[in-house]
């Protein structure tokens, strides 16, 4: 006899360790690890719309994962440390704006922006100080940055290799999702079909020599914040995951190889329960498109794993710390969501970067719903509501709806619909529109925002300590930047250069080789960046009217 549903989930949950062996309410009313019908879904199983591990949080909590980065590479060093110590459990590096357009800080398009954003890096200098005792055995890292993504994965491995830890130790993972950059976050070098290339070098070198990395973060995070609805993020994200697949299909690699490696990064807004039907809808509709269209034969390649970040465009200026309460609330739906790991923004961010008291005020917000709440003792504990439920439904008819638009574009193709539709600036009009749509409502009073459009009493009491960066931060940095050139081999600094062009030209070399060796002889991601751009070219949006 074929075993039931929950037959299969019983099995699953008992095989997994949990936290305690008894888990009740405050009050010491016994809760069971899911509720719902024998016959009904089940965490664990396919299409795993309540979740993708059968014992969700009873097993193990999603991993704290606080994104941190300012100033100089020994600044955000001493952050990290403190986050750790504050029971962070994994580091999201935040880069500035020079590092994430692949400049050097003392590049004239730098100057005023260097460190202001996330931390400044600009060689294998500042990447061994960013990351100087701390153990990288045991820390996984997350790097959010796009167009440089290779070269920051070059830096970091030559520096782990450094301290002893061998590449296929390192866990972690490289945001690397170039096509959100186009359609959103702006964040771009080189044209898409070029920049393209490098993610796939990144996918492969990974799946050969990292086995413990994720070379892509797919973000609909940034879509999100650009204005697009939920329904876009959803659709929009999962789209680039599709074609981030074929891609490396194309390349020779087989689903089952590289679908695991993906990992996802959604937007925890404010509508508490869209934000919860969109992470049940985005699992449901990535099982059955890799088991049904991709023809994955491995669960692993099924299952959607994601990181949530509270949603920044959120947080206002105005009394700032009511951004605690809506932090919480955003955080909150990640968590019943079934999220794997999670960051909190601080309530100062729309007026800085985080203050070290915020940042910890955010982790703690985390912490008291891991630990006091008891939401975590229950797998999907929404699962079933009549209202969740639909909600869910819609918004995978929404997003089914934008993926034939998508693959249209790219007869049949999502990789070639998703490519097209940056250059034909589809995406950047379907997400100007919502976003006027969006500060239309927020104009007329039909949606109310604390402290901006109405309740706005209070909104010169604020009174908080911001974290300043000085120009004297830049200079710091440029001269480290100036002493790095003065201190190494010129010879190898042409010789890597040249042969990081050299390998440019020819499409079927993986680039990860020769950018690793540049980064061990000081070569800075500036001068990568420009070696790479004599053969690419640089990307010009045209823009939408």
């Amino acid at each position: 006899m074929t075993p039931s549903a929950y037959e299969r989930w019983l099995a699953l949950y008992e095989a997994s360790a949990t936290r305690d062996a008894a888990f009740s309410t405050m009050s010491g009313v016994p809760l069971d690890p899911v509720y719902g019908p024998d016959d009904g879904e089940f965490p664990g199983l396919f299409p795993y719309t309540r979740g993708v591990h059968a014992s969700m949080y009873r097993s193990r909590l999603w991993t704290m994962r606080m994104f941190a980065g300012f100033g100089t590479a020994v600044d955000t060093n001493q952050r990290f440390k403190e986050i750790i110590a504050a029971g962070g459990q994994g580091l999201s590096t935040a880069f500035d704006m020079p590092t994430l357009l692949g400049l050097d800080s003392d590049d004239p398009m730098a100057l005023g922006e260097v460190g202001r954003c996330g931390v400044a890096i600009d060689s294998l200098s500042d990447m061994r100080d960013l990351f100087a005792d701390i153990d990288l055995f045991t820390v996984t890292t997350s790097m959010t940055i796009n167009s440089p993504a290779a070269v920051m994965l070059a830096l970091f491995v030559a520096q782990a290799e450094e301290k002893g830890v061998a590449r296929a130790q390192l866990g972690g993972t490289l945001q690397n999702d170039i096509l959100k950059e186009y359609q959103a976050q702006k964040e771009f070098v080189f044209p898409p079909r070029q920049s393209m290339r490098l993610v796939r070098d990144t996918i492969a070198f990974t799946a050969a020599e990292m086995p413990k990395w994720n070379s892509i973060s797919v973000s609909g995070y940034h879509i999100r914040e650009a204005g697009s609805t939920a329904a876009e993020e959803l659709a929009f994200t999962l789209a680039n995951g599709f074609a981030y697949v074929e891609l490396a299909r194309d390349a020779g690699l087989g689903v089952d190889e590289v679908a695991p490696r993906l990992s996802f990064f959604f937007n925890a807004h404010i509508d508490f329960f869209e934000e919860i039907a969109k992470y049940r809808a985005a699992r449901r509709l990535w099982a059955t498109w890799m088991k049904d269209h991709y023809g994955a034969k491995s669960e692993l390649s099924w299952k959607l794993r994601f990181h949530t970040q509270t949603a920044g465009v959120s947080l206002t200026a105005q009394q700032p710390e009511v951004n605690i309460a809506r932090t919480a609330i955003e955080a909150l739906a990640g968590v019943l969501g079934g999220t794997q790991s999670l960051h909190t923004n601080s309530m100062d961010e729309a007026l800085a970067l985080p203050s070290e008291k915020a940042a910890r005020i955010a982790l703690r917000t985390q912490q008291v719903i891991a630990h006091e709440t008891n939401v975590v003792n229950v797998a999907d504990p929404l699962g079933g509501s009549w209202f969740v439920e639909e909600l869910t439904d819609e918004m995978a008819r929404q997003a089914e709806a934008i993926f034939a638009e998508i693959a249209g574009m790219g007869a049949g193709s999502m990789l070639e619909g998703c490519i097209k539709g940056i250059e034909e600036n589809w995406f950047q009009g379907r997400i100007a529109e919502s976003a006027y749509n969006l500060e239309r409502s927020f104009n007329t009073g039909q949606r109310i925002v604390v402290g901006v459009n109405d309740f706005t009493e209070g909104n010169d009491d604020a009174d908080l300590e911001i974290l300043r960066i000085t120009n004297e931060d830049e200079r710091k940095q440029v001269a480290r930047l100036h002493d790095v050139r003065r201190g190494r081999d010129e010879s190898k600094v042409l010789v890597a250069l040249e042969d990081l062009t050299k390998d440019a030209l020819d499409p079927e070399v993986n680039l990860m080789p020769a950018l690793i060796n540049a980064s061990r002889v000081s070569v800075t991601v500036g001068e990568m960046m420009g070696a790479m751009e004599k053969v690419f070219g640089r990307h010009i949006e045209v823009p939408t009217l």
